[in-house]
């Protein structure tokens, strides 16, 4: 049986202690998500991306941008 792709939001961060300030924010604030390494099909400065699902992030954009933390791509993938 073929596995069904989803539509993630895919955020890559030039640190890996923004990468971990976008966990705890995200924990702290009830968003939904998670680290993973970056998927292939993209580049980072350190090798660590925060996926959550693409209506996630349309949900939560405004408070992940007041969050000041500084984002390198933010790119939507099906994975």
């Amino acid at each position: 049986m073929k596995r069904t792709r989803k539509a993630y939001r895919v955020l890559t961060f030039h640190t890996t202690d923004a990468a971990m300030e976008m966990e705890a924010f995200c924990r702290d604030s009830g968003i939904p998500g998670r680290l993973i390494p970056v998927p292939r099909q993209l580049s980072a400065g350190c090798g660590i991306a925060w996926r959550m699902e693409a209506a996630v992030f349309a949900q939560y954009r405004a408070d992940i941008a007041r969050s000041k933390i500084e984002i390198e791509q933010s790119v939507e993938l099906a994975l």
